[in-house]
């Protein structure tokens, strides 16, 4: 083993149980639960501290339902894709990862693409952080919340698609020398993505439907 390897990137630890990179993203998925937890803890103390006008339904704020709906089903797709790429990787099939890795970018893709049109509806109609929908009571607070919220796990998500990205045009490379440990880079990957869609899995309830 030259100076530059890194022990346990293929075989788990024995005191772990699992690599060296598997460990460092879930201790790096932990500090990111905490950080939405703070967030949806605000939330709760926030809404269960104001009158009920301060916090009206989704729709009634102006928000899609049919949107959020789409965009859920988007992500809950792109799980699927990834879940298939690193499955193709350990059967030992490169194009069919290389599509299943690109159609797990390309609905991240989309899903930004989505939150961006409904910002800018909201924009146009004069909807931001500190003003939002008119007809609230305190249309600061609720739009405040859903732009921290949702601005927040877009930025997880291009970030998840900027390392995806890489990994397809670049990292796979990797795949002629050492397949065993760039299969363990997209397993890291995955488990990212699949808290980033997690994410929003509870956001859009919380957002959208309460």
């Amino acid at each position: 083993m030259s100076t530059l390897d890194l022990p346990y990137q293929v075989e788990p630890h024995p005191l772990t149980g699992v690599t060296s990179g598997k460990l460092g993203i879930w201790l790096f998925l932990a500090s990111e639960v905490m950080l939405f937890g703070s967030l949806f803890s605000s939330y709760v103390l926030l809404r269960v501290g104001s009158p009920p006008e301060f916090w009206p339904l989704g729709i009634e704020a102006g928000l899609s339902v049919p949107i959020g709906t789409f965009n859920t089903l988007v992500l809950i797709g792109s799980s699927v894709t990834m879940v298939m790429s690193w499955a193709s990787l350990k059967m030992g099939n490169l194009g069919a990862f290389r599509r299943y890795f690109g159609a797990t970018i390309g609905l991240g893709g989309v899903f930004l693409l989505v939150k961006a049109f409904e910002y800018s509806t909201k924009f146009s109609h004069g909807i931001f952080p500190a003003v939002g929908w008119p007809e609230l009571t305190d249309p600061s607070m609720f739009y405040g919340l859903y732009f921290t919220f949702t601005g927040l796990h877009a930025l997880h998500v291009l970030l998840g698609i900027l390392v995806n990205l890489w990994l397809l045009i670049w990292g796979a490379a990797m795949w002629e020398t050492a397949p065993e440990r760039f299969a363990g880079r997209i397993e890291i990957a995955g488990l990212y993505w699949h808290f980033v869609d997690l994410v929003w899995i509870f956001l859009f309830p919380v957002l959208y439907l309460l």
